[in-house]
């Protein structure tokens, strides 16, 4: 069995690893943090491409199908605009919280 010096002293020597493991490891970089920007910029960039192409995908198909060209196709595209710009929305919410969380965690930690 192990005594309890010797529990301490492995307990103090994981303390010391874990210390020179956090010294050594590298900071966040920022161009690390403006690359995730730009991809979540992307993201809602596609988000709202996406949503005006079903729309207007579904609009054409249903002109197409009955033989009325405009009466679907600008309803639809308009309708694909605004779950586009929900989308976005939503998303952008997401990103606010994940900042948020991550700022309180970073505050918590220097604390």
């Amino acid at each position: 069995m192990t005594d309890p010096d010797q529990k301490q002293r492995l307990a103090e020597l994981e303390a010391r690893i874990e210390a020179a493991k956090a010294a050594g490891a590298p900071e966040k970089r920022h161009q690390d943090e403006h690359y995730s920007q730009a991809q979540q910029g992307w993201r809602m960039v596609i988000e709202l491409v996406a949503g005006l192409l079903i729309g207007f995908g579904m609009g054409y198909g249903l002109d197409s199908l009955f033989g009325t060209l405009p009466i679907f196709l600008v309803p639809f595209t308009l309708l694909g605009f605004v779950a586009g710009v929900r989308t976005m929305m939503r998303t952008a919410k997401e990103f606010q919280e994940q900042n948020a969380a991550q700022a309180r965690a970073d505050e918590d930690e220097r604390t």
